[in-house]
């Protein structure tokens, strides 16, 4: 009977460990795998600072969905874009966002979590769909740092952005010490 338990404890054990590096993801790996390619992050548009590191945290001012050919995509969701091309310059907005995160730490893998997201949705006044728009942005978080990339959320709409883009977010990760 010993034995027994012996061995099923070594099992489980064994599960418990494959499960812990099944939840471990390599952002840098699944970019390749995703195939996205980071840009490099654009100048600020006005007197601040793309992020700001406060001990084992980074502050990311408000990106746009930025063209990796260069220029924004712009335009009014419901009036000039559809909710799934909101959603898609949600997702761009969201490479951009990791591109600065690169530029900042040298490596994706520095992310312990990403932490807090603020998206905001250049919107139509009868447009009430904002949540679905970040979720472009938040589904590629996902992706990239699988658990790690669940993040407490505000989505909102506004009369307008900069440029005319559709979609700004800005976010707060938790660094690796």
């Amino acid at each position: 009977m010993k034995k027994w338990m012996s061995f099923i404890c070594a099992v489980l054990l064994l599960a418990s460990c494959a499960a812990t590096r099944a939840q471990q993801t390599d952002p840098e790996q699944r970019l390749k795998e995703l195939g996205i390619t980071l840009i490099t992050p654009s100048k600020p548009v006005a007197n601040y600072v793309k992020a700001v590191r406060v001990g084992n945290m980074l502050y990311l001012s408000g990106h746009g969905p930025d063209k990796p050919e260069g220029g924004l995509i712009t335009g009014k969701v419901g009036a000039d874009l559809t909710l799934e091309q909101a959603k898609d310059a949600a997702r761009v907005t969201g490479i951009s966002l990791l591109s600065t995160i690169k530029a900042e730490l040298g490596d994706l893998n520095k992310v312990k979590r990403i932490v807090k997201v603020l998206g905001m949705v250049n919107a139509v006044p009868t447009f009430d769909q904002h949540p679905k728009v970040i979720n472009g942005f938040s589904d590629l978080m996902v992706e990239v740092f699988g658990e790690n990339g669940k993040h407490a959320r505000s989505a909102i709409g506004v009369g307008s952005l900069p440029s005319n883009i559709p979609v700004e977010i800005e976010m707060i990760i938790e660094i690796k010490e």
